[in-house]
């Protein structure tokens, strides 16, 4: 299993760390080992930065290879969130000296996948899904805002990689993301339904 990572995929989120809004998809990966065991996150040692980026999650249920945009949505059956932990300091050094960022997204536990639902339950046009840092909204995405949509994305990342079943495509991350301290409690929610409950170390 795979997780491939969208970055800059809402406009305003591209603004808020100075990023230009691409032309064409940005691809990030994980490892399989950053996903994340049970509902405690501990803070790594080599970052004192560590940013949460709340994400739709797409899981593969067919795979392919050069998938057309217009087959794309038979490519999987399943959405749900994410949380792709971000250690910020660490990866504006690497960006600054033009190195990779996978020191920075791809570090066990970063990772977060909660439940997922079959995709006929939403409007994938019109999804509305958020973030609650102890409690107060921290995040407020919809994926009407994605620059790219997700069978955009499926046909997009099959021209290089092959997508085999059970791999992990996070689509992006609105505005609003910030910095998570110890004792804090993330709550992720998919329209009014809680798909994850978080504990940061």
């Amino acid at each position: 299993m795979k997780i491939i990572c969208i970055g800059r995929n809402y406009s305003e989120h591209a603004k808020e760390l100075g990023n230009a809004v691409p032309d064409k998809p940005v691809i990030f990966m994980k490892p399989d080992t950053a996903v994340l065991k049970g509902n405690d996150f501990y803070i790594p040692e080599f970052s004192n930065d560590v940013h949460y980026e709340l994400e739709v999650v797409v899981k593969i249920s067919k795979g392919g290879k050069y998938i057309q945009k217009e087959t794309a949505h038979k490519h999987y059956e399943e959405i749900g969130l994410g949380i792709d932990f971000t250690a910020r300091d660490l990866q504006s050094d690497l960006k600054s000296k033009g190195l990779p960022w996978e020191l920075a997204k791809g570090f066990d536990g970063s990772a977060v996948v909660g439940n997922f639902f079959k995709k006929e339950e939403y409007n994938l046009e019109n999804l509305q899904f958020s973030l609650l840092k102890n409690k107060e909204q921290v995040q407020l995405g919809n994926t009407k805002d994605m620059i790219f949509k997700i069978d955009d994305i499926i046909a997009f990342v099959s021209q290089y990689f092959t997508l085999r079943v059970g791999d992990l495509i996070f689509t992006g991350t609105p505005e609003g993301v910030g910095k998570v301290s110890e004792n804090d409690v993330l709550e992720a929610y998919l329209e009014e339904e809680k798909t994850l409950d978080l504990r940061i170390f």
